[in-house]
């Protein structure tokens, strides 16, 4: 009897994506092409090898709306066949004024959405030999580290800030949703989970912090029994993106019991009362200060990043300086900060006192300047100690890595010597022996 042939298995339809934004964005790509991965789809590096095109835009800035129409102008000739979603996905008339021929747009948060709009596109292949997905879905990041989004939407109405009209008010997972995700990753070989949202402090509000069924107990859907139950999955858990109410006095203690990474991501955005009532944020910094003096004398090691901005309306040389001596007293680790711009539909562009591009452009300088010496001075607490290290990048002999002072590409990095043997995802021990105003070096233990 004659051998039956091999049964042929059918090329599967490729879409490529670009990904644009903060890392919400990124989850959600990594949502999107888990599911398309799930039905069959096959993920596509290039223009020319993809069926159709995903772009996953920004609309929180009029700089980020651009990079996303260039994005989309990009993808319409290389391809041609391109599905734009995300925040800009809310001013579809002007994506279609200046690109008619995109074959969908959808907003925000509209999963099914675009997976429909990607089967009318190019329809799944219907093949038995197609590999199965991976339990912990497609990542977007390196295998070591990946972030974890707990909840949707935000329930603030800050001035500067449309992403409550585009991604809705709050909207929490179930705790168990979250850490059975979490475990997934793990397993998987995640070094590193990275909580994110809109607004991190605020989870499980919606749900009246219900509680969930996890392993042998209940979790409640809050952030401190959430952080309490993921730090003991054995990877480090860092926080981004936290309000500073009352009851994050709470995992602080989680940290100083390394259970956390000490490390807080507050988008504090000023130190002014006055720029923060314009902003419609908390306005009481003199307390603020008083919490962060708490933190530390709880957690040492605890280390603080955050975000603001300058030339805000109605922002002073009074305001301005404010601000500078805030900083001095705050003496925060990692600081971003930013110019203001209006955004379209913000509450912010009909504020009196705008403030001149030069003029933003000379305190944003002066700002910086200003946190690079505190940054600098901060650093120099870690020389002479051994760190634990998470490698991102390794050579023969040297290696890039991240203490627990510093979340991937927004913060510094250690750099480190007579790194032989180390690989991308180890854990090592470096003796730091250099700091500068934003990266360390030192040199990398033996085992």
């Amino acid at each position: 009897m004659s051998k039956a042939p091999a049964p042929q298995t059918a090329a599967p339809p490729k879409v490529g994506i670009v990904s644009l934004g903060c890392p919400k964005a990124l989850v959600d790509s990594e949502r999107i092409i888990t599911k398309l991965r799930a039905e069959g789809y096959a993920i596509s590096g290039s223009y020319d090898a993809a069926d159709v095109v995903l772009v996953n835009t920004c609309g929180f800035l009029d700089s980020a709306k651009q990079e996303s129409l260039e994005a989309i102008g990009e993808a319409m000739q290389e391809n041609g066949r391109v599905i734009v979603t995300g925040c800009m996905g809310v001013e579809a008339e002007k994506i279609r004024s200046l690109f008619p021929d995109v074959l969908a747009i959808t907003g925000p948060q509209q999963y099914e959405a675009v997976v429909e709009a990607v089967h009318e596109a190019v329809p799944p292949a219907h093949d038995p030999f197609i590999d199965l997905m991976p339990p912990q879905g497609i990542k977007l990041t390196p295998r070591h580290y990946a972030y974890l989004k707990i909840s949707e939407g935000c329930n603030h109405s800050c001035s500067f800030c449309i992403i409550p009209s585009m991604r809705g008010k709050l909207k929490s997972r179930q705790a168990n949703d979250v850490l059975f995700e979490a475990e997934r990753l793990v397993r998987a070989g995640v070094k590193e989970l990275l909580v994110i949202s809109q607004d991190t402090s605020a989870y499980g509000i919606d749900l009246k912090h219900a509680e969930s069924q996890w392993r042998e107990r209940k979790v409640k859907a809050r952030l401190t029994e959430l952080c309490e139950a993921m730090g003991s999955l054995g990877a480090w858990v860092r926080l981004h993106y936290v309000y500073p109410y009352p009851h994050v006095d709470e995992v602080i203690p989680l940290m100083a019991e390394g259970k956390l990474l000490p490390y807080l991501d507050i988008p504090f955005q000023h130190g002014s009362p006055k720029i923060l009532k314009a902003m419609r944020r908390p306005g009481n910094q003199e307390k603020v200060l008083q919490r962060i003096s708490a933190w530390r004398s709880i957690c040492p090691d605890l280390v603080i990043r955050s975000t603001f901005i300058v030339g805000f309306p109605g922002e002073t040389e009074e305001e301005f300086q404010f601000l500078l001596d805030w900083m001095q007293e705050a003496q925060l680790d990692r600081v971003g900060c930013f110019k203001y711009e209006n955004v379209d539909g913000a509450a912010a562009n009909d504020l009196p006192g705008h403030v001149p591009d030069d003029i933003k452009q000379e305190r944003w300088e002066r700002f910086m300047a200003a946190q690079q010496q505190i940054s600098a001075s901060r650093l120099k607490r870690f020389v002479g100690r051994t760190l634990d290290v998470l490698v991102d990048d390794a050579k023969k002999t040297t290696a890039t890595g991240r203490s627990y002072a510093d979340a991937p590409e927004i913060d510094g990095v250690v750099k480190i010597r007579k790194a032989i043997g180390v690989k991308v995802g180890d854990i090592i021990k470096v003796k730091i022996e250099k700091a500068d105003a934003y990266d360390l070096t030192g040199t990398a233990l033996p085992v």
